[in-house]
Order: C-alpha cells, then structure tokens, then sequence
C-alpha cells in the first residue's frame, strides 16, 4: 500500500510538472512586483539605508526567478521528449510563439516611451531607435535609454530563446537515455558559465560582457535541471524528494538571498562589482531561482497564496509590470512632485504599483493576450485541422534586474 501510495505521489507529481503548475503564474506575479521594488528603492535613495538597503538593492534576484522559470518551461518539453522518446518540439512553432509572446508589447513599449517621454525622446535617434527594437541594447554602446533600461534583460532572455534549439541538439542526444546523464551535463554548463565574468572579453566602451547571456546561463541551467528532476521517473527520486521540501529549500534560498546581499555579491550601490563577485552573485541566483520554484513544481503541499486568484492574474500581468514600470516610475516623480534620490520610498512605491498595474492590465488585454491568440490560430490553419481551443501553457518573460543597467552592471 505504501508503495503504491508513493506511486501515486510521483505520478500526480510528474502529471502536475508537466501541466500547468498554478503556483509558478503566482511565484511570477510576486516576484514583478519585488523586481519593481528594487526599482524604486534605487531611485528614491532607499538603498543607503543601514542593512536594508542591501536588502532593497538585492531584490534584483527576482530575475534570476525568471530565468530559471523559462530554463524549466521551456526546456520541460525536451525532457519530456527525450524520456519518452516523442518528437521534439518543432523549432518554428516555438520561435513564432516566443515571438508573439514578447515583441507585440514590448514594442508598443519601446515606441511609446521613445516618442512620448521627454527623457527618453530627447536622446532618441536612429542608433537608439534601431537597437532598443531589435534587442541589441547590451551590444550598442549608450543605447539603454531612460524608462527602458530593464530592457536588457529581455536582451539576454531572447538570447536564451535563440540558443535553447542548440542546447537541446546537443544535450537531448542523450536520446532515451535517463536524466543521470543529462543533469550532469546541465551542471556542467552552469559550472563552465560561472568562469564567464573571468574572462577579459573585449568589448566596446560602456558595453560589458557580464550583462551578456553566458553569464547568466547559470540562471537558466537552474530552470533546466528542475525541469529534468520533474520528468526523470525513478533513478533520481531521492534529489526530487530533498528538493521538493519547501522548508528546506525555501531556507536555502533565503540563506543564497542573504549572502548575496553582502560583499559576496557586489558593493552597494552602482560601483562595479569584481569579476569573482559577478561569479559568486550568479551562483547564489542559481539557487535562489531553484530553491524557491523546486518546491512548487516537485512538493506536494498545497500552496494557497501563489495560486490564489489575485497571485494568478498578477502573474498574468507581470510582462506588462515588466515592460512598464520604469516608464511610471519615471513620470511619478515630476508629476507628484517628489524628487529622485531624495526619499519617498514607501509613498513612491504605492504610486507606482497603483499605476503600473492597470497599465499592465491593459497591455495583457489590448497587446499580450490577442498576439497569442494570433499565435494558436496561426498554428490551427499550418495544421490544417480544428485544434481545440485551451490555454497557452505557462508564458515565460523576464522581469528586471536594477537599475545598475543604466551602467551596463546586472
């Protein structure tokens, strides 16, 4: 009997990672908003507060949830595939989606802010225009423009996007074979990627390699190895087992967010940090991103906060908080009267959050949801069949890492 019940709690496991895990749309929706406090903080001068304000400033390791996010979702049917030797994902129908899940919003983004605030459209010229729609920010020297500088994480997401096909050829060739092998070959990338930041990369001035996608494939690698736990049926329980235990896991998370908020990180504020820093901040994102999303994708408790239905349409939302918060928080200041860096932290971050969030509403309802609806009907008519109409599985998108972009930090 105890055997079979533990059957059961594997299978309904499996069953659950591979569906849609409510928890995840949550864990997406709180950490927009933290990746917006981390925002605020920088630009009200919260961040020199004793103590807390290393706290404030480390909050950018919502990011690396993100990335570990689309490490799990995206690489979850690769591992699917690979354990049951199915067909792997076809490689045009992923970019078309990907696609329209980014570039429709993000775009109507870009435009608005290059034309209509005053910040931004003043510095605005063809280099600008040209590199922040094309998403080669982090390349072109001194084009991450104000009410768009988080844009470079979406940078190094679309590059992420790019290179998973490549990933997958080489790591999936393991065809059959048990997740033993291939996590060792995920471990081994994320290992590798840490000496990216050693590196002297050559690089224009005011363009730095650390903002690039090696150094972050740490961040990914952390969603990867996740999605392989979940689908590996047996030879791997025990680590699904110690994994999906949130009190330990979620303490490990916090002891990584901790520490990556000392010196071990970076130096406070916007001074660059050393290459051995850049290394040890992306180690401890790799297990802030994995221990915080393990539990909910491998335990089997219920988590009623993050799939509550305010947690799941936040989670919705959370592009557009992505894509349009910056631009509030840069009209906050002028029209409320509030000086930057001068204080306001908690009365900014209310005002902020109140906007942001019918903004985000609005592109979820007007921008999002109708590219992807495109998307499924595009894919109905190649098919050439009546496909059922359900829900896209869970959509990835970076949130944002501080305000440091403005210099090319992370």
């Amino acid at each position: 009997m105890t055997a079979t019940l533990a059957a059961d709690t594997a299978a309904a496991t499996s069953a659950r990672s591979r569906g849609f895990v409510p928890a995840l749309e949550g864990m997406r929706g709180m950490a927009a908003l933290g990746v917006l406090l981390t925002h605020v903080a920088f630009q009200t001068g919260a961040t020199g507060m004793p103590v807390l304000g290393r706290v404030w400033e480390r909050f950018d390791m919502a990011v690396a949830v993100f990335f570990a996010l689309s490490g799990f979702l995206l690489w979850r049917p690769h591992a699917t595939a690979a354990r049951d030797l199915g067909a792997a994902p076809s490689v045009g129908n992923y970019l078309r989606h990907r696609a329209a899940r980014i570039l429709p919003a993000y775009w109507a983004v870009v435009c608005v802010v290059l034309v209509l605030l005053p910040s931004a459209a003043d510095t605005a010229g063809l280099r600008v225009w040209m590199s922040n729609l094309a998403l080669l920010q982090v390349f072109v020297p001194l084009t991450l423009t104000d009410g768009l500088t988080q844009m470079w994480s979406l940078s190094v997401e679309v590059a992420f996007y790019l290179v998973l096909p490549l990933l997958a050829l080489a790591l999936v060739r393991l065809r059959g074979k048990s997740a033993r092998w291939r996590v060792p070959a995920i471990l081994t990338l994320a290992l590798v990627s840490l000496s990216w930041n050693l590196l002297p990369v050559p690089t224009p001035d005011a363009i730095h390699a650390d903002n690039w996608l090696p150094a972050y494939l740490p961040w990914f690698a952390a969603g990867m190895l996740l999605a392989e736990l979940a689908d590996d049926v047996h030879p791997l329980s025990l680590w699904r087992r110690i994994a999906g235990n949130q009190l330990l896991m979620w303490t490990v998370a916090l002891i990584a967010f901790l520490l990556s908020s000392t010196d071990f990180g970076g130096p406070a504020g916007l001074t660059r940090a050393e290459p051995w820093q850049y290394a040890a901040k992306m180690g401890f994102g790799a297990i802030v991103g994995f221990g915080l999303l393990a539990p909910l994708v491998l335990g089997d408790r219920k988590h009623r906060w993050l799939e509550s239905s305010v947690a799941a349409t936040l989670g919705r939302w959370s592009y557009g908080i992505f894509l349009w918060h910056l631009a509030v928080l840069s009209i906050v200041f002028p029209v409320f009267g509030i000086l930057p860096f001068a204080g306001s932290f908690v009365w900014v971050l209310i005002l902020t959050v109140a906007i942001t969030l019918p903004v985000a509403a609005a592109s979820y309802a007007l921008v999002e949801e109708p590219a992807r609806k495109l998307a499924r009907r595009m894919d109905r008519r190649k098919s050439g069949r009546k496909v059922p109409s359900i829900p896209e599985p869970q959509s990835v998108t970076p949130q944002d890492a501080p305000a440091a972009a403005q210099v090319g930090a992370p």
